[in-house]
Protein backbone atom coordinates (compact mmCIF):
# COMPACT_ATOMS: atom_id res chain seq x y z
CA UNK A 1 0.00 0.00 0.00
CA UNK A 2 1.43 3.32 -1.08
CA UNK A 3 1.27 6.36 1.11
CA UNK A 4 0.00 9.55 -0.32
CA UNK A 5 2.14 12.58 0.26
CA UNK A 6 0.49 15.18 2.49
CA UNK A 7 -1.26 17.92 0.53
CA UNK A 8 0.73 21.09 0.19
CA UNK A 9 -0.67 24.16 1.90
CA UNK A 10 -1.07 27.09 -0.42
CA UNK A 11 -0.24 30.67 0.56
CA UNK A 12 -3.95 31.57 0.46
CA UNK A 13 -4.81 28.76 2.89
CA UNK A 14 -2.00 29.76 5.23
CA UNK A 15 -3.08 33.44 5.25
CA UNK A 16 -6.72 32.46 5.79
CA UNK A 17 -5.69 30.30 8.77
CA UNK A 18 -3.66 33.12 10.39
CA UNK A 19 -6.53 35.60 9.96
CA UNK A 20 -8.93 33.14 11.63
CA UNK A 21 -6.62 32.51 14.61
CA UNK A 22 -5.55 36.03 15.24
CA UNK A 23 -2.41 37.14 17.00
CA UNK A 24 -0.34 34.41 18.71
CA UNK A 25 1.53 35.09 21.91
CA UNK A 26 4.13 32.87 23.46
CA UNK A 27 3.37 31.26 26.86
CA UNK A 28 5.86 31.45 29.67
CA UNK A 29 7.27 28.02 30.63
CA UNK A 30 5.55 26.44 33.64
CA UNK A 31 7.47 24.46 36.25
CA UNK A 32 6.36 20.83 36.49
CA UNK A 33 4.28 19.95 39.55
CA UNK A 34 6.19 18.49 42.50
CA UNK A 35 6.53 14.72 42.49
CA UNK A 36 4.12 12.80 44.69
CA UNK A 37 5.81 11.49 47.83
CA UNK A 38 6.53 7.75 47.80
CA UNK A 39 4.31 5.72 50.10
CA UNK A 40 5.79 4.41 53.32
CA UNK A 41 6.96 0.78 53.08
CA UNK A 42 4.57 -1.73 54.59
CA UNK A 43 5.83 -5.04 56.05
CA UNK A 44 3.39 -7.35 54.25
CA UNK A 45 5.65 -10.43 54.51
CA UNK A 46 6.28 -9.88 58.23
CA UNK A 47 2.54 -9.71 58.84
CA UNK A 48 1.98 -12.86 56.77
CA UNK A 49 4.75 -14.72 58.63
CA UNK A 50 3.40 -13.66 62.01
CA UNK A 51 -0.13 -14.68 61.03
CA UNK A 52 1.12 -18.14 59.96
CA UNK A 53 2.87 -18.92 63.26
CA UNK A 54 -0.15 -20.19 65.25
CA UNK A 55 -1.16 -22.70 62.57
CA UNK A 56 2.45 -23.87 62.12
CA UNK A 57 2.78 -24.47 65.85
CA UNK A 58 -0.31 -26.67 65.79
CA UNK A 59 1.03 -28.73 62.86
CA UNK A 60 4.41 -29.51 64.45
CA UNK A 61 5.36 -33.17 63.90
CA UNK A 62 7.65 -33.39 66.94
CA UNK A 63 7.45 -32.29 70.55
CA UNK A 64 9.65 -29.19 70.95
CA UNK A 65 9.81 -29.84 74.69
CA UNK A 66 11.91 -32.94 73.98
CA UNK A 67 14.49 -31.23 71.78
CA UNK A 68 14.63 -27.66 70.59
CA UNK A 69 16.79 -26.52 67.71
CA UNK A 70 19.71 -24.49 68.97
CA UNK A 71 19.49 -25.77 72.55
CA UNK A 72 22.70 -26.86 74.21
CA UNK A 73 23.24 -30.49 75.05
CA UNK A 74 24.86 -31.51 78.31
CA UNK A 75 25.08 -34.66 80.37
CA UNK A 76 27.05 -35.88 83.36
CA UNK A 77 26.96 -39.52 84.45
CA UNK A 78 25.91 -40.08 88.06
CA UNK A 79 28.78 -40.34 90.53
CA UNK A 80 31.05 -37.79 88.87
CA UNK A 81 31.69 -34.28 90.25
CA UNK A 82 29.80 -31.38 88.57
CA UNK A 83 33.07 -29.48 88.06
CA UNK A 84 33.96 -32.05 85.39
CA UNK A 85 31.01 -30.89 83.28
CA UNK A 86 31.84 -27.20 83.99
CA UNK A 87 35.40 -27.73 82.75
CA UNK A 88 34.11 -29.53 79.66
CA UNK A 89 31.67 -26.68 78.86
CA UNK A 90 34.43 -24.10 79.27
CA UNK A 91 36.64 -25.93 76.78
CA UNK A 92 39.31 -26.84 79.33
CA UNK A 93 39.85 -30.30 77.84
CA UNK A 94 41.92 -30.73 74.70
CA UNK A 95 39.99 -32.42 71.89
CA UNK A 96 42.09 -35.31 70.61
CA UNK A 97 39.95 -36.46 67.66
CA UNK A 98 36.72 -35.54 65.91
CA UNK A 99 34.17 -36.87 63.45
CA UNK A 100 31.65 -35.05 61.25
CA UNK A 101 28.22 -36.63 60.72
CA UNK A 102 26.95 -34.14 58.12
CA UNK A 103 25.23 -35.78 55.12
CA UNK A 104 24.78 -39.12 56.93
CA UNK A 105 21.41 -40.71 57.52
CA UNK A 106 20.45 -41.83 61.03
CA UNK A 107 21.52 -45.48 60.58
CA UNK A 108 24.91 -44.54 59.14
CA UNK A 109 25.44 -41.90 61.85
CA UNK A 110 24.65 -44.41 64.61
CA UNK A 111 27.16 -46.91 63.24
CA UNK A 112 29.77 -44.19 62.69
CA UNK A 113 29.44 -42.87 66.26
CA UNK A 114 29.79 -46.37 67.74
CA UNK A 115 32.87 -47.16 65.63
CA UNK A 116 34.43 -43.75 66.31
CA UNK A 117 34.03 -44.01 70.10
CA UNK A 118 35.33 -47.59 70.15
CA UNK A 119 38.43 -46.54 68.19
CA UNK A 120 38.93 -43.50 70.42
CA UNK A 121 38.84 -45.71 73.53
CA UNK A 122 41.31 -48.17 71.97
CA UNK A 123 43.70 -45.33 71.17
CA UNK A 124 43.42 -43.98 74.72
CA UNK A 125 41.71 -40.72 73.77
CA UNK A 126 39.88 -39.07 76.64
CA UNK A 127 38.20 -36.14 74.88
CA UNK A 128 36.64 -36.19 71.38
CA UNK A 129 34.26 -34.01 69.39
CA UNK A 130 31.27 -35.18 67.36
CA UNK A 131 29.95 -32.66 64.82
CA UNK A 132 26.27 -33.50 64.29
CA UNK A 133 25.02 -30.21 62.84
CA UNK A 134 22.20 -28.00 64.09
CA UNK A 135 19.43 -29.66 62.10
CA UNK A 136 18.50 -26.46 60.27
CA UNK A 137 17.40 -28.41 57.16
CA UNK A 138 15.48 -31.07 59.11
CA UNK A 139 12.21 -29.13 58.80
CA UNK A 140 9.42 -30.24 61.14
CA UNK A 141 11.18 -33.48 62.06
CA UNK A 142 13.59 -31.52 64.26
CA UNK A 143 17.36 -32.00 64.42
CA UNK A 144 17.62 -35.75 63.67
CA UNK A 145 21.38 -36.28 64.09
CA UNK A 146 21.54 -34.04 67.15
CA UNK A 147 18.80 -36.01 68.93
CA UNK A 148 20.36 -39.31 67.85
CA UNK A 149 23.78 -38.28 69.16
CA UNK A 150 22.26 -37.20 72.48
CA UNK A 151 20.44 -40.54 72.93
CA UNK A 152 23.42 -42.69 71.93
CA UNK A 153 25.91 -40.91 74.18
CA UNK A 154 23.63 -41.15 77.23
CA UNK A 155 23.39 -44.93 76.78
CA UNK A 156 27.11 -45.64 76.47
CA UNK A 157 29.01 -46.79 79.54
CA UNK A 158 32.31 -45.34 78.33
CA UNK A 159 30.88 -41.77 78.21
CA UNK A 160 31.43 -39.80 81.42
CA UNK A 161 30.04 -36.48 80.19
CA UNK A 162 29.28 -34.47 77.09
CA UNK A 163 28.35 -30.87 76.37
CA UNK A 164 27.72 -28.67 73.37
CA UNK A 165 30.97 -27.34 71.98
CA UNK A 166 32.21 -23.78 72.39
CA UNK A 167 31.09 -21.41 69.58
CA UNK A 168 34.48 -21.57 67.83
CA UNK A 169 34.32 -25.40 67.86
CA UNK A 170 30.85 -25.72 66.33
CA UNK A 171 28.57 -24.43 69.10
CA UNK A 172 25.26 -26.26 69.38
CA UNK A 173 26.11 -28.14 66.17
CA UNK A 174 28.73 -30.27 67.93
CA UNK A 175 29.34 -32.01 71.25
CA UNK A 176 32.58 -32.51 73.14
CA UNK A 177 32.62 -35.94 74.77
CA UNK A 178 34.64 -36.97 77.82
CA UNK A 179 35.44 -40.71 77.81
CA UNK A 180 36.55 -43.01 80.60
CA UNK A 181 40.32 -43.21 80.70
Amino acid sequence: MKRRPPPTVSDDDSRLFRDAIGEVRKLDPVAPPPAMPKPEPHPYMLEADEAAVPSELLDMAFDPALMEVGEELSYLRDGYPPKLLRHLKRGQYSVQDEIDLHHLNAAAAQSTISTFLAEASERGFRCVRIVHGKGLRSKAAGPVLKALTDRLLRRRDDVIAFASARPMQGGTGAVVVLLKG
